[in-house]
């Protein structure tokens, strides 16, 4: 509903810099959330309504239904898939290896970028997030594209800036803008066998041609051999469990 059957300029402001980057702003998290609280408000604007939730595992069978008051509904949704998605880690790791989740999420570098954000919790500062995505279609929209030669061009910090001077998100920006998130945490590597030399460019991140090679050189640099491989990057959010102590 909010911000899927909305005018454009209801979902250009939920992808909006003054939205995303606010710190509560974050994978599994409603409380204080930006984003959630505009959707209740939209809803509550609404009236009554009543909303089926469902649930599906990585085979695609569906698991979970969940029919009733939106809200409720929804919460009651969450709640069953928290277990399988949230997982509690002890600490922090320099050398995080992940992937886009494979065929066929990772068809694109646009799509890449979900693969980055949900390990950020438990990257190190300063650590290593290295990425496996085949981008077998390529970067993604012409939008897109733009808002990452506009990266590469100006850089992270003055790029944030073109971003939080308007109140509007332009087509496909926001993922650019989430590509950040990871970028100020440490150094993020790509493996990808799917994207040209320009492309590769402006990803503006750091392309290696081995993995191994790679994880060795991280935990060589970091003087760290504990290393966090989560398979499917984007289905798992992995949480330091001191934040929550």
């Amino acid at each position: 509903m909010a911000p899927g059957v909305a005018g454009h300029e209801t979902i250009r402001t939920f992808h909006s810099a003054r939205f995303m980057e606010d710190p509560l702003a974050v994978q599994c998290n409603l409380a204080g959330n930006p984003l959630h609280e505009e959707q209740l408000e939209i809803v509550r604007m609404l009236g009554e309504l009543h909303a089926l939730n469902t649930v599906i595992d990585e085979d695609r069978n569906l698991v979970y239904v969940s029919f009733g008051e939106i809200i409720a509904s929804h919460l009651s949704a969450v709640e069953f898939i928290t277990a399988a998605t949230k997982i509690q880690v002890p600490r922090r790791f320099s050398t995080v290896v992940t992937s886009s989740a494979g065929h066929p999420l990772d068809k694109t570098y646009y799509q890449t970028i979900k693969g980055m954000v949900t390990p950020i919790d438990i990257l190190a500062p300063g650590g290593t997030l290295i990425i496996a995505s085949a981008c077998s279609e390529g970067f993604g929209s012409p939008e897109f594209r733009a808002a990452q030669v506009r990266l590469a061009e100006l850089g992270p910090e003055r790029f944030l800036a073109t971003l939080t001077a308007k109140s509007l998100a332009e087509v496909d920006e926001w993922q650019t803008e989430m590509q950040l998130k990871p970028m100020r945490v440490g150094r993020i590597q790509l493996y990808t066998t799917g994207l040209d030399a320009e492309e590769r460019r402006i990803t503006g991140v750091e392309i290696i041609s081995n993995l191994d090679a790679a994880i060795a050189e991280s935990i060589d640099r970091h003087d760290d051999p504990a290393v966090a491989l989560i398979p499917e990057g984007p289905y798992v959010v992995p949480v330091h469990s001191e934040r929550h102590a």
